[in-house]
């Protein structure tokens, strides 16, 4: 069953469903910025289109679902999840993961913490790419040739949306080996410890994202003041029944 959020479905699913479920596959972790662009941007929205799992990242999503038909059931922030996933396969020796993201060596000191967290090597190569290297075809063959001859099974992206779900939909069939594809943004930085997450609090009631941009004003300012206000514009037309999909012309009611 799934949650009705503008144009995508987002999984009705708990974090302890979604750890004994997940065995393959593109993850995704949909928030109220992703939603902003998913009115947008066509490509973004077709690689949500082909991700089988679409879990809610956000509190506030999770807040407002609950006037809507089918509510989720609780948030799955993507850095918390991959902490448990972790854990979840901690005596997996079948479930290997690569990092791909964050800046030059952050990608390798979230390896090591991780490694040495669990007791074993879950954490198989660790690579942080040079900006901009989606359009560099070159890099990007290398990073592929990288990711394959790590023996990784799992395949964590963390190099910020729309960009990490347009480079895994337009290149996992290159990477046969990958069972389960991960978009997760800053995860790596959490996990390197170069990026701290908002206390828990903040993350219960539904304020991570304020927090975060009083760390970073001038990075996220524009994003959540300005351009991630649109969704409720986007919002109100669901719940009033005239919200139609940008892409499919498709009229959405709750």
């Amino acid at each position: 069953m799934n949650c009705r959020f503008l144009n995508i479905n987002i999984r009705i699913i708990t974090k302890d469903e979604l750890l004994h479920k997940l065995d393959s596959g593109v993850l995704v972790t949909p928030n109220i910025d992703h939603l902003v662009k998913l009115q947008t941007d066509k490509e973004f929205y077709d690689a949500y289109q082909q991700a089988k799992w679409v879990v809610c990242d956000s509190q506030i999503l999770y807040f407002i679902s609950k006037i809507l038909k089918n509510p989720l059931p609780e948030a799955i922030p993507g850095s918390s999840f991959f902490t448990a996933f972790y854990e979840y396969h901690r005596n997996n020796p079948n479930c290997r993961i690569f990092l791909l993201g964050a800046a030059e060596g952050v990608a390798i000191k979230a390896m090591e913490r991780i490694n040495k967290k669990v007791g074993r090597a879950i954490i198989v190569g660790a690579h942080s790419p040079s900006y901009g290297f989606e359009k560099k075809q070159e890099e990007c063959e290398e990073l592929i040739q990288i990711v394959n001859e790590s023996g990784a099974n799992v395949l964590l992206v963390g190099v910020g949306a729309p960009k990490q779900e347009k480079w895994i939909i337009k290149y996992r069939d290159r990477m046969p080996q990958i069972d389960i594809f991960m978009a997760l943004g800053a995860t790596i930085d959490f996990e390197a410890g170069t990026l701290k997450r908002a206390p828990i609090f903040w993350q219960k009631i539904g304020m991570e994202w304020l927090y975060r941009c009083l760390k970073e004003p001038k990075r996220l300012f524009k994003r959540y003041f300005i351009d991630d206000m649109k969704f409720f514009y986007y919002f109100s037309k669901q719940i009033l029944g005239c919200y139609k999909n940008p892409f499919q012309k498709t009229e959405i009611k709750e």
